[in-house]
Formats: C-alpha cells, structure tokens, sequence
C-alpha cells in the first residue's frame, strides 16, 4: 500500500516561483520511486500547466495565487493545478499541429500536457487542470 500524503503547495503568480514547483515533484516522484523517464514527463507536463496559470489564468498578477496538489494513490499521481483567474474555454482551442496555427501559440500547452499525461481534465471553467499520471 502507497502512502497517500496529499502534497501541498501555493504560490505567487511569478515565473520565479516555477523552482518551487520543480522541487515538489522532485520530492514527489523520488518519493514513489518514479522512473526518470516518467520523472520528466511528469516535471514537463506539471510546470507547464503551472506557466500557464501564472501567464495565462493569472495573467502575471503576483497578487494572485496558484494551488498545486499532488494526490497520490496505489495506481497514479494526480496533480492539481488551479488558478485565480477567470477560466477559460478548454473545448474550443486551436489544434497547434494544424499549419494554419502553427503562428498563434494558442493550445500549445494544452496540446503538450495530454501528449505527457494519461489524463487530463478541467474544472471550474478551466481554473484548474487535473493530470493524472499512471505507476505502472
């Protein structure tokens, strides 16, 4: 049986803050023993939705905040990324890969983070991002 200690994190809405973010998947995945190849997809597809809810959801407000989770559980690690700001349409982005897009980087990150994680999910009209990340 894993140990299911929800790992906490808050930030302020500024690039800097992204080391932070770093530092508790490290602790995350060295925790339950992830491999390096997993570790990477999983500090790519995290710091990615966390750029994005400073830039994006925050809109670079360092007065705003941004809640990171990670909860684990004996099958997957579930991240949970939520921001202050007013959400956005996540049914309705641009495909990156078609030509006609490639010069807007509109759903770009959206794009990468279902590229990385076995799941991904909105909430609260886009406000929060769960990625889940399978163990096995």
């Amino acid at each position: 049986m894993i140990n299911t200690e929800v790992e906490k994190l808050k930030i302020a809405s500024s690039i800097e803050n992204i080391a932070l973010v770093e530092q508790l998947v490290d602790k995350v995945c060295e925790k339950y023993n992830v491999n390096e190849d997993s570790y990477g997809t999983i500090l790519v597809a995290v710091t990615e939705a966390v750029n994005n809810a400073i830039n994006i959801g925050n809109n670079g407000n360092p007065n705003k905040q941004i809640k990171i989770e990670c909860i684990p559980n004996d099958k997957n690690l579930l991240f949970s990324v939520t921001d202050e700001g007013i959400g956005f349409d996540y049914d309705s982005l641009p495909d990156p890969t078609d030509p006609i897009n490639m010069d807007t980087p509109q759903g770009t990150s959206v794009f990468l983070m279902k590229q990385l994680a076995d799941k991904v999910e909105f909430n609260h009209q886009g406000k929060e991002v769960l990625l889940t990340f399978n163990l096995n």
